[in-house]
């Protein structure tokens, strides 16, 4: 059964073709270690909540923007082998370094699809 890696960042409004660029640089690397689909969505009507909302969840500022991006796997074990080349990988190392975004506000986990229509 599949498995996703979601992630919701904030990115500096005026560093979008920058993120672009980085993730389209890091897509082919993900590919290489197992992902089957890689998709990055730049915020475009993302609500204030009552309570909570994505921009709290990331501490966004007022000139930054959600990012919501998931990559799929064909199942958590090629998720767990390709996460563990991640960590070791140079070339993912060298892109670590320069992250246009602040990482320790990243939120991510892994999800078990359980409808996909």
């Amino acid at each position: 059964m599949k498995y996703v890696d979601g992630f919701v960042i904030a990115v500096p409004a005026d560093k979008q073709e920058v993120y672009r660029k980085h993730a389209a640089d890091a897509a082919p690397l993900f590919k290489e270690f197992g992902a089957s689909r890689m998709v990055e969505c730049w915020g475009d009507d993302v609500p204030d909540g009552k309570l909570t909302d994505f921009r709290r969840a990331v501490q966004a500022k007022d000139d930054e923007v959600v990012v919501f991006s998931w990559i799929e796997y064909p199942s958590k074990e090629v998720r767990d082998a390709a996460n563990e080349k991640i960590m070791t990988d140079p070339r993912m190392k060298a892109m670590g370094e320069q992250m246009p975004f602040d990482g320790k506000r990243m939120i991510f986990g892994g999800f078990l699809p359980i409808l996909d229509v």
